[in-house]
């Protein structure tokens, strides 16, 4: 695997940590989430780094398969250019549905 591929896949890695480490407290619900400016902010952050990441690894290597890789490249895109339309609900489901995957299907190409 190149190695600007394996750079953009540990970026990814280490932006989820940072989700992770946001939202380690097993108590943390959406509305909690919701109500936490800063967390939303630093989510949102993240995301937009995952998202630039996957937009690159795409772009270098089209054949490389990562689920959702277009919605959470889309969500960036929204999150960057369309920051008042972006919806907590979409976010949240992100985070709780689709970053476990990532993480996986990453720590996968990486052999980690």
């Amino acid at each position: 695997m190149d190695i600007e591929i394996k750079s953009w896949l540990h970026d990814i890695l280490k932006a989820i940590g940072e989700i992770e480490s946001f939202l380690e407290d097993s108590t943390k619900s959406f509305a909690d989430y919701q109500n936490d400016l800063r967390t939303r902010r630093a989510v949102e952050r993240n995301i937009e780094i995952v998202g630039e990441a996957l937009s690159r690894i795409l772009k270098f290597d089209s054949t490389i398969s990562i689920s959702n890789s277009r919605k959470i490249v889309d969500t960036r895109n929204r999150i960057v250019h369309g920051y008042d339309s972006v919806s907590d609900e979409v976010v949240w489901g992100i985070v709780t549905q689709h970053l476990p995957v990532l993480k996986t299907e990453v720590q996968e190409l990486l052999g980690v």
